[in-house]
């Protein structure tokens, strides 16, 4: 054999070696790739178990908002990236979309978590798990609710029972029908017909438990619900005689305040006038003729 085709020989032996050591190494490289991306999915899946399975499915139906199977398959990447991020700037923005989703789900918004792009690329990379028949398609069932007393709900709406873990009334914050005419705080959305609004007993049930929205959050994650509080107030929530406050009552207040004003004002004049002799102040006719005296 020649030189030359020994060298030939020579250099086509460690070309298939390097060859084989690339192979090797991008071999080896796979598996981490694939552990960091279940690790990704596996960050996303406690996202969503934490604020979004109050509204959200995989594959169980709609809840508050849409069932989310297949979702990443069926919108853009960049769309969900912004829709996820910050919903309540592309509904200001009117977003077509975001927008027709806001009235096909009786216009309850989507409200901003306020997640940072890395969270939000966790939860993309685990909806896309439910494109390919995983366990995580099994996720977010909406629950079953026990039923409730209305009227114990409406004394912890009210505050006139306690919750056990020492949460406030829901009337610090909301108002509803059924509670008087007076209604209660404005910090919150009013909550007469929010059952229906949110498709259900059992959604608003899952929402109020998860508490996803941050007010709610950061009032309720210290001291949350028990699930016979929860049921109960749903109950109340849910009860037929439950309606907005009418427009008569609120003229009603109107004029028990206005009788209310003219007779302080009448006793305020009564006792004002008995100071007064001949219009002028007692004490001052008092103090003259002290002097004079």
């Amino acid at each position: 054999m020649t030189t030359s085709a020994m060298l030939c020989r020579e250099r086509t032996r460690r070309f298939a070696g390097a060859v084989l050591a690339a192979a090797a190494g991008l071999w080896a490289a796979l598996p981490p790739v694939a552990d960091a991306a279940g690790t990704e999915a596996a960050t996303g899946q406690r996202i969503f178990q934490e604020k979004c399975a109050a509204c959200h499915t995989i594959g169980k139906g709609d809840l508050v908002g849409p069932d989310l199977k297949g979702v990443t398959a069926q919108r853009p990447r960049d769309w969900l990236e912004r829709w996820i991020a910050a919903p309540d700037e592309m509904l200001a923005k009117r977003d077509p979309v975001a927008t027709a989703l806001l009235h096909r789900f009786r216009d309850v918004p989507m409200p901003n978590l306020h997640l940072d792009a890395a969270e939000v690329a966790a939860v993309l990379a685990y909806l896309a798990t439910s494109t390919t028949g995983t366990p995580a398609a099994a996720a977010g069932a909406p629950a079953v609710v026990a039923a409730g007393d209305p009227e114990n709900g409406k004394k912890l709406f009210v505050g006139s029972a306690r919750f056990r873990n020492g949460g406030p009334p829901c009337m610090a914050c909301h108002s509803a029908g059924g509670i008087g005419a007076l209604g209660g705080g404005q910090l919150g959305p009013d909550l007469t017909n929010v059952v229906q609004r949110f498709g259900g007993a059992s959604a608003l049930s899952v929402f109020v438990g998860s508490s996803p929205t941050p007010t709610m959050n950061a009032i309720w994650l210290r001291a949350p619900l028990t699930p016979g509080e929860r049921a109960d107030v749903v109950a109340f929530l849910a009860q037929a005689p439950v309606s907005e406050r009418p427009v008569q009552a609120i003229w009603h207040l109107a004029g028990l305040s206005a009788l209310g004003l003219a007779i302080l004002l009448g006793i305020s004049g009564w006792i004002w006038r008995r100071r007064l002799r001949d219009g002028v102040r007692r004490p001052m006719i008092a103090g003259q003729r002290s002097a004079r005296g």
